[in-house]
């Protein structure tokens, strides 16, 4: 029986051992990392930087010499035949021969190489391709932080859910204590049964209260794992120390836009089209390239065409091509205007982007500021409130306080506590901004 006892208890340590095995400690600097490895932008954002090499290759490779080789082998059933008229020296009259011209079988190779000298919209394509693949890079870091601003708010959130779940837990065990007390209260007839239902209603209240609570705090830790890129089903746990609050970080981190990845991707985005500009006005310039091609044909009566009765012959040629635009109907002039018109709007765009910049950073630092404020009330509320109820469940206890006024104490310490909780968030999500605003953001990963 003893050894009985010890297995079922050797079992439990090893489940609960298992169990802690699975559950992982999350930080935030974790999650993005993770995230930055897993999700699905940014393996898509790194796709494109690969690629964007490959693009340069592709234009480079028109700078390079062009080599073909063509074969074709011909079987012509019916050769054509020519009349060639003579004059006879002897008789002076003239004769009629007829002539066949060609074989029944004729094979031919050739190899044919091209080479551009001088092609002003190669040369500048080579150009655009190589600040292609640096706004792509860019492209990546905008990519990035947008990432990171994602799963650090996501984050935050699960940690807001817990300490809501905490708090429900806190308040539900300090009625339940209270609900024994009214009951022994009331087994002694020193209390009546409605304030025993009453508190019981209280109770029950606020178990469906955690049970709503643990729902959220679940969804919102799925949402955090998908904003991660992780395995919905992976259990994660976050550090009590998630929510520490910096007051001099408006003194640390002052604004500078300058540094925003925002800015640097249109300023990219701008140099890429002038590049499209000049391109299109490389059809002004004229285009020398080389040629060259060696051939080798073989004729017979039968197949196959490579034998020993066969006639051969080899042919080449040299040349250099030169083509010079005169007039297109004003073609080009239209295509470069319209370059010209999806630069300016991407001026206007520019123009824009920092309006809205400098919008969004002064509401970060405004935000910091009222939720320090914030907190600092909330604390001072939630101490407070703590103290009202602990005399409110003494005063009841001793005849001094009414049921009534012990519940709305109850009530007024678990408001305080999610206020405090919400503002707390407040303070994380302005201060991801903040950090934004100063183009900070992958410091995150590093803290």
């Amino acid at each position: 029986m003893k050894l009985k006892f010890l297995s079922v208890i050797a079992a439990g340590l090893l489940f609960q051992w298992g169990q802690a095995q699975a559950q992982e400690i999350l930080t935030l600097q974790q999650a993005i990392k993770f995230a930055l490895e897993n999700k699905k932008e940014a393996k898509s954002a790194k796709l494109d930087v690969a690629n964007a090499q490959y693009q340069i290759d592709e234009v480079r490779s028109g700078a390079l010499p062009q080599v073909t080789g063509v074969g074709s082998l011909t079987y012509n059933p019916l050769i054509q035949q020519n009349v060639i008229v003579m004059e006879d020296p002897a008789s002076g009259e003239s004769i009629s021969t007829v002539i066949q011209f060609g074989q029944p079988w004729q094979a031919n190779s050739n190899l044919q190489v091209t080479q551009q000298i001088f092609n002003q919209a190669l040369f500048t394509g080579l150009k655009a391709a190589s600040t292609t693949k640096e706004f792509y890079r860019i492209n990546k870091d905008l990519s990035d932080e947008q990432l990171i601003e994602k799963v650090a708010n996501a984050y935050y959130e699960v940690f807001q859910s817990q300490l809501q779940v905490e708090t429900v837990e806190s308040n539900l065990s300090n009625t339940e204590k209270n609900q024994q007390v009214i009951q022994g209260l009331v087994d002694a007839g020193l209390a009546k049964k409605i304030d025993l239902d009453r508190t019981t209603v209280q109770v029950n209240n606020l178990k469906a209260q955690l049970q709503q609570a643990r729902n959220t705090m679940e969804i919102q830790e799925n949402a955090l794992k998908f904003a991660m890129g992780m395995e919905i089903t992976t259990n994660i746990d976050l550090p009590e120390e998630t929510f520490a609050i910096d007051a001099q970080i408006l003194d640390r981190l002052p604004v500078d836009l300058s540094n925003r990845t925002e800015i640097r991707v249109l300023e990219k985005q701008m140099e890429l089209l002038e590049l499209d500009k000049k391109v299109t006005m490389a059809d002004y310039y004229p285009s020398l390239s080389f040629s060259g091609n060696l051939g080798y044909m073989s004729f017979a009566e039968n197949f196959p065409v490579f034998n020993g009765n066969a006639t051969k012959t080899a042919y080449s040629a040299l040349g250099l091509n030169l083509s010079i635009p005169i007039f297109n109907g004003n073609k080009t002039r239209a295509q470069v205007n319209q370059k010209k018109v999806e630069i300016l709007r991407a001026q206007v765009e520019m123009e824009d982007t920092k309006l809205s910049l400098n919008m969004a950073s002064e509401n970060a630092k405004t935000q910091v500021r009222n939720s320090l404020l914030t907190i600092n009330s909330n604390e001072g509320n939630v101490k407070l409130a703590k103290e009202v109820l602990d005399n409110t469940e003494n005063n009841y206890k001793n005849g001094l306080a009414t049921l009534t006024e012990l519940l709305d104490a109850e009530n007024a310490y678990a408001d305080a506590q999610n206020n405090l909780n919400t503002s707390l968030l407040d303070y994380k999500v302005a201060e991801v901004q903040l950090i934004k605003a100063n183009g900070n953001l992958k410091t995150l990963v590093n803290e």
